[in-house]
């Protein structure tokens, strides 16, 4: 009995000398820059010695196996650490210039924010313009859900209102060289710096409405606006840190709402993990059981006339865009 407890008590630990051996061997194929060979090979090896190292702590045998492989995971650590980001690539045009932001009281210039008129997804009028809002004039935030394929997964973006100007929308995303394009998988292996993209709604919205197909659902967010104000800055704080000192995207850790979750808890204190912070396409009904959004008609009725898709693709080039995708939307 006492022998099975032990392997009981081991099982866990050998679990995760394998799943840190695959998670390795998946970075060496991913990133190593060797050739194919070289790179699978020295992925098999390390799986092997993960194995080699569950065996051994399973069975309390031959511990040179166990240094083996904790040798080799040093060796991909060191390696790995020697990965850094950088602000100076062949980026595609979408991504190419990083925003920043400078303050003076109340009021607040974006460079560099994003307003493309697009013919096709990547076929587009490149404009970049100089805004200045007034924070004072700040009314409210809203939050975007776009979906492109499964209804577990969305992209969310963040639109600060205001009452004597257009939205600013702030949407988290990798930022591509040219010929790469997205990879769920390599999302999670230093493959992509982060991009948060400065835009006006028409760019951010009518692109994945009206070119690249997606499903899109607008709440309005039941929050003080002096808390909106408060994310809003944590936001172009960020913005103006990664101008500097580039980070990597990171699919599970920070990503679209990982990083929202952030800013949110910075200035607000309290947000709970929910596991539709992950599958985040679920996120309205967490927000909906939360109160965070508005619950006066039924969730579903919400969900239905949250749908923004139609009326983008209706509104698209009108400069009321804004104005026309919220009508119907409830005020919590």
């Amino acid at each position: 009995m006492s022998r099975f407890v032990a392997f009981l008590v081991r099982l866990p630990i050998a679990l995760t000398a394998v799943l840190v051996g695959v998670l390795a061997a998946m970075a060496l194929w991913l990133k190593l820059p060797a050739p194919d060979v070289v790179r699978g090979t020295t992925g098999a090896i390390v799986v092997f010695l993960a194995l080699a190292a569950a065996t051994t702590i399973l069975t309390a045998s031959n511990w040179l196996r166990l240094v083996a492989f904790v040798a080799a995971l040093v060796c991909v650590g060191v390696w790995w650490s020697t990965l850094q980001p950088s602000n100076d690539r062949d980026w595609l045009a979408d991504v190419a210039r990083p925003a920043t932001a400078e303050f003076n009281g109340d009021l607040v210039t974006i460079h560099n924010l994003r307003n493309f008129d697009y013919r096709t997804e990547t076929d587009y009028y490149e404009q970049w313009e100089t805004r200045t809002y007034d924070l004072s004039k700040l009314t409210g935030v809203d939050i975007f859900l776009s979906y492109w394929s499964s209804p577990a997964i969305a992209h969310t973006i963040l639109s600060w209102e205001f009452a004597d100007g257009p939205p600013l929308a702030i949407s988290i995303e990798t930022r591509k060289e040219k010929g790469e394009s997205y990879s769920s998988v390599r999302g999670f292996f230093r493959e992509y710096e982060l991009y948060y993209v400065v835009a006006d709604e028409r760019d951010l919205v009518r692109l994945r409405t009206n070119y690249r197909g997606e499903q899109v659902f607008l709440y309005r967010l039941k929050m003080p606006v002096e808390t909106a104000r408060g994310i809003l800055m944590s936001y172009l704080e960020e913005i103006n840190r990664l101008a500097v000192h580039p980070r990597w995207y990171n699919a599970a850790t920070h990503n679209c709402t990982t990083a929202l979750r952030k800013h949110v808890m910075h200035v607000a204190g309290n947000n709970p993990f929910d596991w539709r912070i992950l599958l985040n396409g679920y996120g309205d009904q967490m927000m909906y059981e939360r109160g965070t959004i508005d619950t006066k008609l039924p969730f579903a009725e919400l969900k239905k006339v949250s749908d923004i898709t139609m009326r983008a693709k209706a509104a698209d080039q009108d400069p009321n865009f804004s104005k026309r995708i919220r009508e119907g939307i409830p005020v919590p």
